[in-house]
Parts: C-alpha cells; sequence; structure tokens
C-alpha cells in the first residue's frame, strides 16, 4: 500500500548514448540525497551483471549499493514506502511497466531518478525511455565522444554479436559514435575486424 506523504513528487530522466555519464550523474544525485539526509533506495535490472551484482557502476567505477530486481513491478513490490528519493538505473532493460511504476512513486510523493539509453543500436526510440521522457518534471541528456572523430556523441554503436534488441555488454561490445559515424546495426567491417582479431589471439 503507498504512503501518501504531503510532499510533492516528481520523475527526472537522464538519458544518453553509453560511455556518455549517465550512471555517474545518477550516482551524484543519490549521493546528493544522502548528505541531504533523505532516505534513498537504488533500484537495478538483474540483467546488467557487467560490473558488479548488486551495485550500479559507472564506465568510471563510481559504485553504489543497490536492490537487483527481475521486473519494474518487482519495485513497488520491494521498496520501503517510507523513502524519500529512489533511484533506478539502466531503465531502458526494465521494460514498459516501468513508466506506471514510477508514476506511482512520484504520486505518492517521491523524487524518481531514472537513468538509460534513449536509443537503441539501430538508432530508434529505446522504450520505456521516451513515454520516461514525456512525463518526467526533468530531463537531462548526457553526450559521450564519438571514438572515430571527437564530435559529440548521441548513438550507442554495436560492434559485434546479437541483432536482439537488449544485448548486455560494454567496451569490448559497444562504442559511442557521432551522427555522422553512427551506422544502424552492425558494421560488417568492424564484424570482420573482431573475427579477425580473436583468431590471432588463439
Amino acid at each position: 500500500m503507498d504512503i501518501i506523504t504531503g510532499n510533492v513528487g516528481w520523475i527526472e530522466v537522464i538519458c544518453g548514448p553509453m560511455f556518455s555519464g549517465k550512471s555517474e550523474e545518477l550516482i551524484r544525485r543519490l549521493r546528493r540525497a544522502m548528505i541531504a539526509r533523505k532516505r534513498v533506495e537504488v533500484f537495478k535490472p538483474s540483467i546488467d551483471n557487467r560490473y558488479s551484482d548488486d551495485e550500479i557502476v559507472s564506465h568510471g567505477d563510481l559504485r553504489m549499493k543497490s536492490q537487483v530486481v527481475g521486473k519494474a513491478e518487482d519495485i513497488t513490490d520491494r521498496i520501503d514506502w517510507r523513502s524519500e528519493v529512489v533511484g533506478v538505473d539502466e531503465a531502458n532493460f526494465m521494460g514498459p511497466a516501468l513508466v506506471g511504476v514510477a508514476q506511482r512513486l512520484a504520486d505518492s510523493g517521491k523524487q524518481v531518478i531514472v537513468a538509460g539509453l534513449d536509443t537503441d543500436y539501430l538508432g530508434r526510440p529505446f522504450p520505456p525511455m521516451p513515454e520516461l521522457l514525456a512525463l518526467g518534471e526533468s530531463i537531462t541528456k548526457t553526450l559521450a565522444i564519438c571514438v572515430r572523430c571527437g564530435n559529440p556523441a548521441k548513438h550507442t554503436q554495436r560492434l559485434r554479436g546479437s541483432e536482439d534488441l537488449i544485448v548486455v555488454g560494454a567496451a569490448d561490445m559497444y562504442e559511442a559514435r557521432c551522427r555522422r559515424c553512427f551506422e544502424p546495426g552492425i558494421p560488417k567491417q568492424a564484424e570482420l575486424d573482431f573475427v579477425k582479431a580473436k583468431r590471432v589471439e588463439k
């Protein structure tokens, strides 16, 4: 059961490509809330275990303890409703149910901070981020640096692997690219180069 407080809740969305500092910004805001002595809870999807099973971790290795959930609905089952600030990392892995969960938390008076990719490896809007962007009170768009030309990068380039929508990986599988250098899908040359490199290693 929700505990309605006298506080006004809201949703903050941090979005952008990989390697743009989304998790770092999320951790920064959550730490500020802790310094202000607010009750803070953090959640991450179980599918994201790249760096830690029970922490959100930035690519720069900033870490914060978090609860791991299999799906967005688990957040409302596990949350302490006395919490004032709720952080969610890798929101793009949570599915469309996260929209209703975030709305419910904000309506109950909580500050909800959500971070995730806003576009997928094909350059398309990555649900549920577009709807969260439309419903949020505050939006921060982070940019990375294009590894090809050094310009501001808004895309996440998948270099190899499956053509499934959700494939968890890091620098060995993805890189940030600008509008000009981005190639929707998996670049054929990058895939060939990766296969050649693997053969040389063996």
